[in-house]
């Protein structure tokens, strides 16, 4: 499959962060609700006084209440407009946009760029403290709180049974066509100088739901609701359990996302496209 850029035209990359409380998620609605792309789009066309508007592909496709500090995205520009506005469409954006979301650089991609499928992994954060005060108001927005104690330890060693490339059928929510395999990179947690749980989630791709559903069982374990051995168990079954707690997204933020170096870009993008199976699995591609 074939993603050059079109004659005339420049691929732009945009790195972001947004605040997710007051969005329906990142992409666009068809019942008009507010979205961080529909956002965007709308300022780009207003800012650049086009006639139409230029569609945005993104890294990571963040659920409604779900935050990020370090999205990925691009859109191809005409190559006129974009030199015409390059120097002051940053600035124009700041202006346009609400304060909830922020471009922090607009650059010309490198041939072979594709936000989504040039990307090797992507690192999530879900904090959540187990104060039984609360969370701190200030927090509030960003922190679950858990009202029951929380065995960090206990965690760590059901998190280590999740690490690696399985079928995350059992933490996803299903999509027609889709593929729930994926390669957990990295699942851990620390407690922080005050007192919040954070843990960090890495992986090459995320399957709709995974993340907060790989936390809600692995809070069961912490709070000695499950045994440390139930979330391995879960993933080995393969199929949705209802006794895995898809916990609320507001805990959730988008952190980063990783890319190969310039040269290796157009491979990624064209080896993310395959649709995998594990070894020894039926099918192919």
């Amino acid at each position: 499959m074939s993603d050059d850029v079109q004659d005339g035209f420049v691929r732009v990359r945009m790195d972001l962060s947004y605040d997710g409380k007051d969005f329906s998620g990142w992409a666009k609605q068809a019942r008009g609700q507010r979205t961080v792309q529909g956002d965007i789009e709308d300022a780009l066309r207003t800012v650049t006084r086009s006639g139409e508007t230029y569609e945005l592909t993104v890294a990571g496709r963040t659920d409604a209440g779900v935050h990020a500090r370090g999205q990925v995205a691009h859109v191809d520009l005409p190559l006129g407009l974009w030199e015409e506005h390059r120097d002051k469409l940053l600035r124009r954006l700041a202006g346009r946009l609400s304060h909830d979301v922020r471009i922090w650089s607009l650059t010309e991609a490198p041939a072979g760029f594709n936000a989504r499928f040039s990307a090797i992994w992507r690192r999530y954060a879900y904090r959540v403290t187990d104060n039984p005060g609360g969370v701190d108001p200030l927090l509030r927005g960003h922190v679950l709180w858990h009202d029951w104690a929380l065995d960090l330890d206990a965690m760590n060693e059901a998190a280590a049974a999740l690490v690696g490339e399985h079928d995350f059928a059992a933490y996803c929510k299903k999509r027609e066509g889709a593929t729930t395999i994926r390669t957990l990179q990295e699942l851990r947690w620390q407690r922080r100088s005050d007192g919040v749980l954070e843990a960090t989630v890495k992986a090459d791709a995320f399957c709709h739901n995974m993340v907060r559903s790989l936390v809600g069982a692995l809070l069961f374990v912490g709070d000695g609701h499950r045994p440390v051995d139930w979330p391995g168990k879960v993933l080995a079954a393969g199929v949705r359990d209802s006794a895995v707690h898809v916990v609320r997204p507001h805990g959730l933020t988008l952190e980063e996302v990783g890319y190969p170096a310039d040269e290796l870009l157009a491979a990624r993008n064209r080896e993310a496209r395959n649709k995998r199976s594990l070894p020894g699995s039926a099918g192919c591609c």
